[in-house]
C-alpha cells in the first residue's frame, strides 16, 4: 500500500516534507482547502511562521477539516510552526502550549544531534531554527526529547510533534513512523 500522506502547503517548506515521503514510496498530497484532506492515510503540518499559518487556515476554512481528521485517528506529524499549530492555542489537537521562538531569534538558531526515545539507529541531527518547545503538557503526553530541560519532541496517540526540522538534514525516521501508522490503520 502506498499512502496519501498530505502535507499542509499555505506556507513553509513543505516541498522538503513531499520530496521524502515521495522518497519512502508514499504519494505526497498537498493541501490547501479542506477538499485536500479527503481520502489522507496520514498528514504533516510543516515548518513555517505560524500567525501566517493560522490565517491561511482560518481563510480557507481547514480548522475544523482538521480537526476532524485527527479525531478520526489520522497520524500526524508537526515540525518547528507545525508543532504550534497542533497546540492548545490553535488547533487544539494535542494536549501541549507551545511557546514560539523560544530558543530566541533567528540569528539564536542551532543544530545538535539528539537522542530521541523509540528512533532506532542513533541521534537525529536537528535543525532548531527560530524554534518553539513545549511550555507545557497533559498527562498524556509522552517527552520524546529534551534540549535543556524542555520538550522538544512529544507524541501523544498518532500525534508527533518537533521542534526541530528533519526534512532539512534528510532524516526520514520520523516520515518513515507516520507512514508504519498509517499503513496499520488501513
Amino acid at each position: 500500500m502506498r499512502p496519501a500522506i498530505g502535507v499542509l502547503a499555505l506556507q513553509g517548506d513543505f516541498a522538503a516534507h513531499a520530496r521524502i515521503l515521495a522518497e519512502l514510496d508514499a504519494v505526497p498530497c498537498e493541501v490547501r482547502v479542506p477538499a485536500d484532506l479527503e481520502g489522507l492515510d496520514g498528514l504533516v503540518l510543516p515548518g513555517g511562521e505560524s500567525t501566517t499559518m493560522t490565517l491561511g487556515i482560518e481563510r480557507e476554512g481547514l480548522a475544523e477539516p482538521l480537526r476532524a481528521l485527527a479525531a478520526a485517528g489520522t497520524p500526524i506529524l508537526g515540525t518547528c510552526a507545525g508543532m504550534i499549530m497542533l497546540d492548545r492555542d490553535h488547533l487544539g489537537l494535542l494536549d501541549v502550549r507551545a511557546r514560539r521562538n523560544a530558543f530566541g531569534r533567528q540569528v539564536r538558531s542551532f543544530e545538535l544531534d539528539l537522542d530521541v526515545a523509540g528512533i532506532d539507529g542513533g541521534p537525529v541531527h536537528a535543525i532548531f531554527i527560530r524554534a518553539p518547545w513545549v511550555a507545557e503538557h497533559g498527562e498524556a503526553v509522552e517527552v520524546l526529547a529534551e534540549v535543556d530541560g524542555h520538550p522538544v519532541a512529544v507524541r501523544e496517540g498518532g500525534l508527533v510533534s518537533l521542534a526541530f526540522h528533519p526534512e532539512l538534514t534528510g532524516e526520514t525516521r520520523f516520515h518513515a513512523q507516520l507512514l508504519d501508522r498509517a499503513r496499520s490503520r488501513a
